[in-house]
């Protein structure tokens, strides 16, 4: 069985690297360039995520990806 998750996938305006967030318990959220190391979460966490992330100024959007249970 297979649940889905979400990342939130970043990118910073000019740059051409894509980054995932990876904690968002601190403030500015930490994100990273390795998507392994993305923090997998809830709909409703990701989206929280991705407000945040807009008054920034980057792109954020929701990925989704299937975790086994």
């Amino acid at each position: 069985m297979k649940n889905t998750k979400f990342i939130v996938k970043v990118n910073r305006g000019g740059t051409h690297v894509l980054q995932y967030v990876r904690r968002i318990d601190r403030t500015p959220i930490q994100t990273t360039i390795n998507r392994k190391l993305a923090l997998v979460m809830g709909r409703f966490t990701a989206e929280d995520a991705v407000k945040s992330l807009q008054n920034s100024r980057c792109s954020p959007e929701l990925v989704s990806v299937q975790v086994r249970a």
